[in-house]
């Protein structure tokens, strides 16, 4: 063979060689990732060739499938009252994809967890079809409802309830809402019906009570009133405070506000929080000094992300400032940002004798035959409060409700503890405030519930907003009702 006939020769055998190679690559080793593309066809055929499992609230399911007819996806998602749930089961479908627990939990409502393998390999030699498995949560149907419902009308807003003993999330409501169901299927229609609400200035797809970050106004002087007896600035919750009026923020020439002429001069920790003075709350912050008041948010879990398993985003408290700046944040302005749930978390800790629970909204995991594939177990957070702490603001709170800014949630005969909040929104305050509302309900039985509520963006008159005419209200409904589901 003549030498280029040879290099031809060994060209072609190289070129033969790694074609081999790489057709072995692809069926041995790229085999398994390839078959379980989301760009694969046949993955997502298979994904929809069965009833989906269900989201169960109060042991009854809020979510269905049924069949589309005319397509090789051959089931969709449906939900039951899908504006008022999909603040909790997100959306699923077939041209979108899905997201919170549609999309967290769903190996286990698809069927394709790893954990049901044996329960497929029994359906396999029984002949019976695949199903999906149950995803069972800590919702109260009732609570999620008075929460939607009181919402409704009020603009943009969200609630998050808590049970303080477990953690348990009870409601998780935002508003404006979105049905799933208009984009569940494959059509153009539906597709674009996904790209509308996207693209919508009011954000209809956001889920506000975890995801929305507001400043919380005068509901923060709960965790500052809460670093004051915790760092022993303060013993007695009924004891004048050092508190001037007027005050000015060191550093500065600049008096801090209140709003309208209230009794703050020197007022108690109990009185300054009946009738929200910021010069009393503002002085205490700057007193305690930033890293202080620092550590006593991050106890109550600010700073951090939570899983409830759905991510919640973390609020802020600011980590550099300066002594004005710290008396600012510690009436809730600056930079000093929230989200519903965390504020809902903050009341559930007081309510719950100083101690945080992990807030968690998946009670356990079912297999399709009703077996239990995973059960969550309440844990402890943090120790924001002492005992004696968290009792002394419990009163402080209660009597913000009998005969402060709270009024409006009163229940009768329970005990209600609460704090109003008002907080500037837009640039120099020139947009409606926040409304704000956080609270907690107790019984002979302990404290079942803790609530938090923003309304975000009121159709009333600005001079007609507030905590305690807006929010608290809404707050009133949901504890009642899971007052009342407990009976």
């Amino acid at each position: 063979m003549n030498k280029p006939l040879r290099r031809i020769a060994i060209f072609c055998g190289l070129l033969v060689l790694a074609l081999l190679a790489r057709d072995n690559w692809l069926q041995y080793v790229q085999a398994d990732s390839l078959a379980k593309h989301e760009k694969n066809r046949r993955v997502t055929i298979e994904r929809y060739s069965q009833p989906r499992g269900d989201i169960i609230v109060d042991g009854k399911p809020i979510t269905g499938s049924k069949a589309t007819p005319g397509s090789d996806l051959k089931y969709k998602r449906t939900w039951k009252d899908g504006p008022m749930w999909a603040p909790v089961t997100g959306y699923s479908s077939q041209r979108i994809g899905a997201n919170q627990l549609e999309n967290i939990d769903d190996g286990i409502l698809t069927g394709n967890d790893d954990r049901l393998f044996f329960r497929r390999t029994l359906d396999m030699l029984t002949g019976e079809k695949k199903e999906g498995g149950n995803v069972v949560t800590t919702l109260n149907g009732a609570a999620q409802k008075a929460a939607y419902d009181g919402l409704k009308g009020r603009g943009k807003g969200a609630v998050a309830a808590i049970d303080p003993s477990t953690g348990a999330i009870l409601a998780l409501a935002s508003t404006p809402s979105y049905d799933p169901g208009d984009f569940a299927g494959n059509t153009n229609a539906e597709a674009q019906k996904f790209l509308d609400l996207d693209k919508s200035k009011d954000k209809p797809l956001v889920n506000r009570a975890l995801r929305e970050t507001y400043p919380p106004g005068s509901t923060f002087k709960v965790v500052t009133a809460a670093a004051a007896l915790e760092h022993g600035l303060y013993d007695s919750i009924d004891e004048k405070t050092d508190s001037p009026l007027p005050w000015t923020m060191p550093n500065t020439t600049q008096p801090l506000p209140n709003e309208g002429n209230l009794p703050c001069k020197n007022a108690s920790l109990r009185e300054a929080l009946r009738v929200s003075c910021n010069t009393v709350f503002g002085k205490i912050g700057s007193d305690l000094g930033k890293d202080k008041m620092l550590e006593t948010a991050k106890k109550f879990g600010f700073n951090s992300e939570q899983f409830v398993p759905v991510r919640s985003n973390a609020s802020n408290f600011p980590e550099d400032m300066d002594r004005p700046q710290t008396a600012l944040s510690s009436i809730g302005q600056f930079e000093t940002a929230t989200t519903p749930l965390q504020m809902a978390m903050v009341a559930s800790a007081v309510a719950n004798d100083g101690t945080l629970m992990e807030p968690y909204m998946v009670s356990e995991l079912q297999a399709r035959n009703l077996d239990v594939v995973e059960k969550h177990s309440p844990k402890e957070m943090s120790e924001p409060l002492s005992k004696e702490n968290a009792q002394k603001l419990q009163e402080m709170m209660e009597t913000v409700v009998k005969s402060g800014t709270g009024t409006m949630a009163q229940i009768p005969g329970v005990t209600v503890g609460g704090k109003t909040g008002t907080a500037q929104h837009g640039v120099a305050n020139s947009k409606n405030p926040y409304a704000w509302f956080i609270s907690y309900a107790k019984t002979d039985s302990g404290s079942p519930v803790a609530v938090a509520v923003v309304v975000e963006d009121s159709d009333a008159s600005r001079q007609d907003i507030s905590g305690g005419g807006l929010a608290a209200p809404i707050a009133k409904d949901v504890m009642k009702a899971v007052i009342d589901s407990k009976k």
